[in-house]
């Protein structure tokens, strides 16, 4: 099966597009500078695509204000009512999450997907496990999963029926097996693209676990085209979190890959205070470079030779290197300010 590409402003996603990260303002959309305000963090974070909340009319209209005080694509996300739909595209919103089957009869559908058409607008059809049709809840034959595929299925339809391909397609859960599951089906039967997230996974520690084992798994396989990590939390944590995802597989190499060991009885240094300051000594880094953190030097420049830059602690003295070579030996309370030095020398 041919996979469909489709474009969110300037962003490809699809058919062997990098995968996208995205995230959710988290300000009503209707206060245009605190959003604004938002969206711009986001965007230096590194988030690529941003959706917003449009609840009534007075959102749908200041989209067109925070569009021209923005330079990112902007999703709009919509319930129930079709004119809100319409608002956004003349806003100049860059696509649109709705389901087709829940903004009024086959007319008002017919309508959006007009405009949506005329304008290059993609939908996303975004399915949630905790709010599925009626029927689908009353139905025990069904597994979460294929009653998740199910509504993609026949929302997929409603769009197709109107001569309209630009589609992007979500099946959430909170679940995460059912969650990996629904995904793997769906691949199989949709050219399109896919947007990958565990719906209400929680808080920090416990939503970035559940994100990582749900998302990850689908993306090793292949399956997953932007993503979205969900997060009870300042929404520039889902950005973060969304590109260490995509670090660890290998997808993308924006920013910082931190390596450490996780100590033993030969570590002379507190290496986990250690640790800590390096990734905070080096958070804003934007380059593709992994830095190291060892407890020792017999192994440390062993264990982490693939690393561009590292450092390992000894007794009251540090040794810096590069590329599994040593540079220096220093004193330990000049280790961070010599590493620092050495790496911003090499990329500057």
């Amino acid at each position: 099966m041919e996979k469909i590409q489709i474009k969110i402003g300037d962003v490809k996603i699809g058919a062997g597009a990098p995968v996208s990260v995205q995230s959710m303002t988290t300000t009503p959309t209707d206060d245009v500078k605190k959003t604004v305000n938002q969206i711009k963090e986001l965007q230096n974070a590194g988030c690529e695509i941003v959706r917003l909340a449009v609840l009534n009319r007075n959102c749908a209209e200041a989209l067109k204000e925070i569009k021209q005080k923005t330079d990112i694509p902007l999703v709009a996300d919509i319930h129930f009512d079709f004119r809100l739909a319409i608002t956004a595209i003349d806003s100049g919103i860059d696509a649109l999450r709705l389901n087709p089957g829940n903004i009024g009869g086959k007319a008002h559908v017919r309508e959006v997907v007009k405009k949506a058409k005329k304008n290059n607008i993609p939908i996303r059809i975004g399915i949630n496990g905790g709010s599925l049709e009626k029927y689908l809840y009353s139905n025990n034959d069904l597994s979460l999963s294929d009653k998740m595929v199910k509504s993609a299925l026949d929302h997929i339809k409603i769009l197709e029926d109107n001569d309209f391909n630009l589609i992007k397609v979500s099946l959430k859960s909170s679940n995460v097996m059912s969650m990996i599951e629904a995904y793997r089906k769906i691949h199989k039967l949709i050219p399109y693209p896919l947007h990958l997230g565990v719906t209400e996974a929680g808080t920090l520690r416990g939503g970035i676990i559940k994100s990582s084992i749900g998302i990850g798994a689908l993306l090793s396989e292949g399956i997953g085209d932007t993503i979205r990590v969900s997060l009870t939390e300042n929404p520039i944590e889902e950005v973060k979190a969304g590109f260490d995802i995509l670090r660890a597989l290998d997808l993308r190499k924006k920013g910082v890959n931190f390596v450490s060991c996780p100590t033993c009885g030969r570590c002379k240094i507190n290496l986990i205070e250690l640790a800590h300051k390096v990734e905070e000594r080096f958070k804003n880094l934007d380059k593709p470079v992994t830095i190291a953190t060892m407890g020792c030097p017999v192994n440390g420049p062993n264990e982490a030779k693939d690393a561009d830059y590292g450092i390992a602690g000894a007794i009251g003295e540090g040794y810096i290197f590069k590329k599994g070579e040593l540079v220096k030996k220093v004193k330990e309370e000049n280790l961070l300010d010599e590493f620092e030095k050495l790496i911003y020398s090499d990329l500057n």
